[in-house]
């Protein structure tokens, strides 16, 4: 999920950088929703291993 976060937030920069102003701002924002989800998903990864007793590492 990161992974795509980045690739699209490199997407929005070479696409800003050529003048694309519509395709950056697609993909900046989808690039901001993968990693606000990626976030929460690692979050609830965290308390949910601290609820069991398993180490986070």
């Amino acid at each position: 999920m990161l992974g795509w976060s980045i690739t699209f937030f490199i997407l929005a920069l070479i696409a800003a950088a050529l003048g694309f102003t519509g395709i950056a701002g697609a993909a900046s924002g989808i690039a901001q929703i993968l990693f606000i989800v990626f976030l929460v998903l690692l979050v609830l990864s965290f308390v949910i291993r601290a609820f069991r007793g398993q180490s986070v590492v």
